[in-house]
């Protein structure tokens, strides 16, 4: 089996580089990036090959994390997303979208691990719709 390709997307850099650690020690390959605009450049590069999403909630200035979750199950709608906030779990069921698990900070590592784990093994293959605009082609 391949190894699963995680966007990570955290706007606190040491946040961001834990977390990096700690994905890439349990066998995921990570790509990392600490806004929306670099995250959806790095997922228009190429929609196949990212398996999973895992976003903070607050990106700072610009596209959050509930935009950009919407944005990428707009492609490709069966994509896994793990949400991470210190303080959206109350939006969750309303911004989050379906089937999407979200962890609260303070966090455990193993609490991200699973969630990946989770929704990666709930993934159903579906074709990938066209892509947004001003995105590549998925093929």
């Amino acid at each position: 089996m391949a190894t699963s390709v995680v966007l990570l997307v955290e706007d606190e850099a040491m946040v961001l580089l834990d977390i990096e650690g700690a994905l890439i020690e349990a066998g995921f390959d990570v790509i990392a990036v600490t806004n929306a605009t670099k995250a959806l450049a790095e997922f228009d590069r190429d929609t196949s090959r990212i398996n999973a999403v895992v976003t903070d909630i607050r990106l700072g200035s610009g596209t959050n994390g509930w935009e950009l979750a919407r944005d990428i199950r707009g492609v490709v709608p069966t994509m896994p997303i793990v949400y991470l906030s210190g303080d959206g779990a109350m939006d969750w069921h309303a911004e989050g979208v379906p089937q999407s698990i979200m962890i609260s900070k303070p966090f455990v590592m193993v609490q991200i691990i699973t969630a990946l784990a989770t929704l990666l093994n709930q993934q159903v293959p579906i074709a990938r719709r066209s892509p947004r605009p001003g995105g590549r082609d998925a093929g």
